[in-house]
């Protein structure tokens, strides 16, 4: 095979239907950009499924290579602050959405969307972290940078065998937080435990319709779920807690009421990690290298051949993967 042609998951759409298949491109075929990487390892996103599948209309043009992460090498740079050899990783900005992403052997993009790779971790793990990993290291510096402190009481994070759930159990044990972690999968305990919850609930506690206002019973949460999950989360914060959310496994939709944000003071933090800009993300990034144990990352993610994204796309949605999935796009 010649050195300008490598492998990718294309997802192409006709007047009938959305597909998604491997295949062989050239670099003729990359989008614009200052830098050329050579890419190592992917992952494979909820946001990636949803693309992949065409459950939602996650991607902007087409043809369109997903995968919002990725980490790499750099092949070629027009970039004043990257030359050839250094080890990048790349979350969001729009890739795999509007911008061809990481599911594929080789990536074009633009320099100011990315940012070293940290030595703490090899491209492998830094993609066992991914955009749920940095997504997570933003959510607990919110809660501690709004105040939240380990003797202020529980931290409970919803979603907690997901990527940015198992991640946020590891990361704030590690700070000293007590964390109750709130999962569907009972079979997973042990998993969550290992991780460093305190406490693994069900939650189904959560799930449905509840009071406005209930018994306080958290200092801090992390909701990746979304609807009723959060609006229950809220209403059970104590007094001057901090909610972070950042996802909506559950629903969009937040059937909620302002009780407790007038009454408890309650503060809702709102997390974006595909825009954030490069000072959170080398702070996320360098929470995650000082307090995420690299071995941790054997038991949250398992990693799939190039080949195998797309069918493992509609098990991720379906919500047959616990924790992160590692693409070896040279597999």
């Amino acid at each position: 095979m010649s050195d300008s042609v490598f492998s990718a998951v294309l997802i192409s759409k006709d007047d009938k239907r959305q597909s998604a298949d491997q295949a062989l491109l050239d670099d003729d075929a990359l989008p614009e950009g200052d830098v050329v990487i050579d890419v190592a390892y992917s992952t494979l996103n909820y946001k990636d499924a949803l693309a992949i599948t065409g459950a939602s209309p996650v991607v902007r043009s087409f043809p369109m290579v997903p995968g919002i992460d990725l980490a790499g090498v750099v092949r070629h740079s027009d970039h004043a602050d990257y030359k050839t050899g250094d080890r990048v990783v790349l979350n969001g900005w729009g890739v795999g959405e509007s911008h061809w992403g990481g599911l594929a052997q080789r990536a074009r993009v633009r320099g100011d969307w990315l940012i070293p790779l940290p030595s703490a971790f090899d491209e492998k793990q830094a993609m066992a972290i991914g955009t749920a990993g940095y997504t997570a290291s933003l959510c607990v510096e919110a809660l501690v940078s709004h105040g939240v402190r380990p003797d202020a009481g529980p931290v409970l994070v919803t979603g907690a065998t997901g990527g940015v759930g198992s991640i946020a159990v590891a990361l704030l044990a590690k700070a000293g937080f007590e964390v109750v972690a709130a999962t569907g999968k009972a079979a997973e305990a042990d998993y969550l435990k290992a991780l460093g919850a305190g406490q693994v609930m069900d939650r189904a506690e959560l799930a449905e319709a509840g009071r406005p206002l209930q018994k306080e019973r958290w200092a801090g949460v992390v909701d990746s779920v979304g609807s009723h999950s959060l609006a229950n989360a809220c209403a059970q914060t104590k007094y001057r807690g901090v909610v972070a959310a950042c996802g909506l496994a559950q629903g969009m939709d937040l059937p909620a009421s302002v009780m407790p944000f007038i009454l408890r003071g309650v503060t809702l933090v709102g997390i974006d990690s595909v825009m954030a800009r490069r000072p959170r993300r080398l702070a996320a990034w360098e929470r995650l290298a000082r307090d995420l144990d690299p071995t941790a990352l054997e038991d949250i993610a398992r990693e799939i051949p190039l080949s195998e994204a797309v069918s493992a796309a509609s098990e991720l949605l379906a919500g047959k993967i616990r924790g992160r999935i590692v693409v070896n796009v040279h597999a």
